[in-house]
C-alpha cells in the first residue's frame, strides 16, 4: 500500500508553502496512519527530526504516496525521525453509526485490533480521529487550513 515507512517525514508542497506529515503506523488491512504537523512554512527543510518536533494538527489514514501523486502535489521524503511518544501506540479512531434518518445512534471505536462502542461521545472521544480514508484532495485542504 505504501513506499513510506513509520517514522518517515514527508514534505508536501501546498500552495507555494511547505507542510509536513509523519507516517506513524502501517496496518495490514488499511492505509498508513499519518500525523500532520502543525503549520505551513515558507521554505522547506532537510531536517526530518526538526520537522517531526512540530505539534500534531490531526491524525488520519491515507494511502499517502498514491494520494499525493493523484493530486499532483510535490513531495519529498526527508527520511526517518523519532515518532513522538504520544503517537507511538496505534491510535483509536471513531466512527458514527447512523439510523435511517442520519442520526448518530452510537459510536464505534477502532484501535487497529478490534471494535468497541458507546452510545455517548464524551469530550475525550470527540477528539479522536475519524475512521475514514482521506483522499489527496482532502489532505491538501486540511493541510492548507493552517
Amino acid at each position: 500500500m505504501t513506499d513510506f515507512r513509520p517514522g518517515e517525514v514527508i514534505e508536501i508542497g501546498v500552495s507555494g508553502r511547505m507542510a509536513y506529515v509523519q507516517v506513524t503506523h502501517l496496518h495490514p488491512s488499511y492505509p498508513p496512519v499519518v500525523r500532520a504537523i502543525e503549520s505551513l512554512h515558507d521554505s522547506g527543510t532537510s531536517d526530518a527530526a526538526a520537522a517531526a518536533r512540530g505539534a500534531t494538527k490531526f491524525v488520519a489514514m491515507i494511502p499517502l504516496q498514491t494520494a499525493l501523486q493523484r493530486v499532483g502535489a510535490p513531495y519529498t521524503n526527508l527520511g526517518q525521525a523519532e515518532i513522538p511518544e504520544d503517537h507511538r501506540d496505534f491510535p483509536t479512531f471513531r466512527m458514527p453509526i447512523r439510523d435511517k434518518q442520519g442520526n448518530t445512534v452510537y459510536w464505534w471505536f477502532w484501535d487497529g485490533r478490534g471494535l468497541s462502542y458507546d452510545t455517548e461521545l464524551d469530550a475525550a472521544a470527540a477528539n479522536l480521529p475519524m475512521r475514514e480514508v482521506l483522499t489527496g484532495q482532502r489532505l491538501i485542504a486540511l493541510l492548507s487550513d493552517a
